[in-house]
């Protein structure tokens, strides 16, 4: 009888701590589109990053062609950018990040493969520096398109807040 109680309770017991965790989940949207920029869990201890992608290199570039959004390096170190003045609008740094996930595109210029070395060469202008001391897990897959056929680069990161920053 104890048991046919209990799992008769499990759902409320389990919803209740739904709400509880619902209460620990902060969004911040992004204006005009139907996903969030970043979400903090755990009262900011653990912060996810949308994907971020190239802006172009001048606002009266055309849309939709590479030479308005640079190379992969180019773009890698663009959205690096991004994704680093975000973490600091939350006080955190690139040394807060602890996964990355990257996305590169083969384009016509590298024969459909994509261009790992310029992917590097813009991600060690961040983290081979002497101020970054904490390097993220990190995977880098090729895709076969982002949503605007010159973009060559996306990357989301998780990071975490340490004690001291709270």
């Amino acid at each position: 009888m104890r048991y046919k109680t209990l799992l008769l309770s499990l759902p409320l017991i389990l919803g209740v701590a739904s709400a509880n965790a619902a209460d620990d989940v902060k969004r911040v949207p992004v204006k005009g589109f139907p996903i969030s920029e970043s979400v903090e869990i755990n009262a900011g201890n653990l912060i996810f990053l949308s994907g971020k992608v190239p802006s172009k290199i001048s606002a009266d570039a055309k849309e939709g062609v590479l030479e308005s959004y640079g190379n992969t390096e180019a773009q890698t170190i663009n959205v690096l950018k991004q994704i680093q003045a975000n973490l600091e609008g939350m006080g955190l740094t690139m040394n807060d990040v602890v996964k990355m996930q990257v996305f590169l595109v083969g384009g016509e210029e590298t024969q459909g493969t994509m261009d790992f070395a310029g992917f590097m060469a813009g991600y060690n202008k961040f983290y081979e520096s002497e101020k970054i001391t904490n390097l993220p897990a990190r995977s880098t897959f090729q895709v076969a398109k982002l949503a605007n056929p010159a973009w060559r680069v996306e990357i989301e990161v998780t990071a975490v807040r340490p004690a001291a920053k709270k």
